[in-house]
């Protein structure tokens, strides 16, 4: 039976988003006890971010995770009212997968959810790396981190390749950098929610060099890479939005030139969904010239894209 989300002994809950059709078995329930499928209508928040979701290609396993937080924390606060109780979460996460696989756009979402639900006041997104965060000499970091800690409070403080702050060794700054991050996550782990990204084998690392690390990170998300069908979707989806079509050959020179880069590049250097926006973008540039050159502004020339608009460089 498919899983996507399991318990792990620390506490975590992993969610792995594969993009691989598997066949579920489920298990019917009695009428009284099956769960509607159709969101009620009282939750216009939740109904305003799946139709944002459904214009993402792939990552099923995600918006599915994203329905049961917004549960989970629906839930907690009809159990409050009812003088139950109803434990507050940490709500950080760890975003791991390569480039250009959703996990910024991802992050930007779940802002936006959170801001809707009262979760986060504001509910902005503020996007960091290493050098928005280690200093050049001892205290300038701790100082840096704490002001973007505070610039994120009401939202979600993001920071891409995280596992960056650990590279230096011991001596460097990113280690103080991380013991901060730590502290505020523990001070005020209600009042924004920190999400770190990267690599999955360098995320992996990273969680061993603060013993607090791994269990403040209750959700821990993989973003698979997209397949040559997603990256194609994508790329379709661009074009269809900008009114622009893909002509016959150029479909097939495009799934042809990504079936190569995908056997020839490794997965780290290969950027996903930003590497087929930059093709579009260019073909888009290119069909401009062609067509100023030919001086032809037939409306259907205006709307296609030809094998000879995709240029692919030699490094890609």
């Amino acid at each position: 039976m498919d899983q996507p989300i399991r318990l792990k002994n620390n506490g975590q809950i992993s969610i792995v988003l594969n993009s691989q059709k598997r066949k579920t078995y489920t298990k019917e329930l009695p009428e009284s006890q099956a769960a509607p499928k159709a969101i009620p209508p009282e939750h216009t928040a939740l109904k305003e971010i799946e139709e944002e979701l459904g214009a993402l290609v792939g990552m099923e396993e995600m918006k599915k995770m994203i329905k049961e937080i917004y549960a989970w924390i629906y839930v907690n606060k009809k159990r409050e009212e009812a003088g139950l109780k109803a434990g507050k979460q940490a709500l950080h996460m760890m975003f791991k997968g390569n480039p250009g696989t959703g996990k910024t756009t991802v992050a930007r979402l779940i802002g936006k959810l959170f801001q809707k639900m009262n979760v986060l006041s504001k509910g902005h997104l503020i996007e960091a790396e290493r050098a928005d965060l280690v200093g050049e000499y001892i205290g300038h970091t701790a100082q840096k981190t704490r002001d973007l800690v505070k610039k994120a409070i009401g939202g979600i403080l993001f920071i891409d390749e995280a596992y960056s702050l650990g590279r230096g060794g011991e001596k460097d700054f990113g280690k103080e950098a991380i013991d901060t991050l730590v502290k505020h996550m523990e001070d005020r782990q209600h009042e924004f929610i920190l999400i770190l990204a990267g690599y999955s084998r360098e995320m992996n690392h990273f969680l061993t060099l603060n013993p607090g690390l791994h269990s403040r990170f209750p959700l821990v998300v993989d973003f698979p890479d997209y397949s040559i069908e997603q990256l194609m979707e994508i790329g379709e989806r661009m074009l269809k939005e900008r009114e622009y079509t893909l002509s016959h050959e150029s479909e097939k020179k495009l799934r042809e030139h990504l079936h190569f880069v995908k056997n020839n590049l490794s997965p780290n250097s290969f950027s996903n969904g930003r590497y087929i926006r930059n093709i579009i973008e260019k073909s888009i540039r290119a069909q401009a010239m062609r067509l100023l050159m030919q001086n032809s502004y037939d409306k259907h020339d205006l709307m296609t894209i030809r094998s000879n608009d995709l240029l692919f460089e030699e490094a890609d």
